[in-house]
C-alpha cells in the first residue's frame, strides 16, 4: 500500500525525532539514550541471528560495540570518577570483547549477558538522575485521585 517514499518519510521522521531528542537532552539523559541504543541494537541482533540474517546481525552488534566503546566508555572522566570510572572502563572493555566474540560465533548467551549488564547500568544511572531526586522531593503529599488529569508523558519538540 505504501511505497518506498512512505518508508523514507518514516525513516526521516524517526531520524529527526532522535536528533531533536539528542539536542534537547541534558548530559545525564544522553547517557540513558546511549544505554537504550545499545540495548535495542542487541535485541535486534538476536532477532537477526534467529532469522539467519548474518549481515544485519553483524551491523547491529557493531553498532552496539560502537555505542559502548565510543559513547559510554569515551564519556568516562577517569580523573574525576576515580576508582568507579576505572571499574566502568574495565567493564565496558569486557563488554566490547564479549560482543566481538558473540558476533563471530552467533552466541546469543553472550549477547544476553551484555544486554543484561547494560540494563543494570542503565537502571543505576536512572536512579541517580538529577530530575528524579527533585521530583521525589517536590511530589505532593495529597491522596491519589484516579479521576484527576494526569501529566502528559509526551515530549514536545
Amino acid at each position: 500500500m505504501f511505497g518506498s517514499s512512505a518508508r523514507n518519510g518514516a525513516n526521516a521522521y524517526s531520524a529527526l525525532s532522535m536528533e531533536t531528542g539528542v539536542l534537547a537532552a541534558d548530559p545525564h539523559k544522553l547517557i540513558v539514550m546511549l544505554f537504550d541504543g545499545a540495548i535495542v541494537a542487541l535485541s535486534q541482533a538476536m532477532q537477526h541471528i534467529a532469522a539467519g540474517n548474518v549481515p544485519a546481525k553483524g551491523k547491529l552488534i557493531s553498532q552496539a560495540i560502537s555505542i559502548v566503546d565510543r559513547g559510554l566508555r569515551a564519556s568516562l572522566d577517569k580523573k574525576a570518577g576515580g576508582e568507579l570510572a576505572g571499574n566502568l572502563d574495565a567493564l565496558y572493555e569486557y563488554m566490547t570483547i564479549q560482543l566481538v566474540k558473540a558476533n563471530l560465533s552467533n552466541d546469543v548467551a553472550k549477547i544476553t549477558e551484555i544486554q543484561n549488564l547494560l540494563k543494570d547500568l542503565k537502571g543505576a544511572w536512572e536512579a541517580i538522575a538529577p530530575n528524579a531526586q527533585v521530583e521525589a522531593v517536590a511530589a505532593p503529599s495529597m491522596p491519589y485521585d484516579a479521576l484527576a488529569p494526569r501529566k502528559s508523558s509526551f515530549y514536545q519538540a
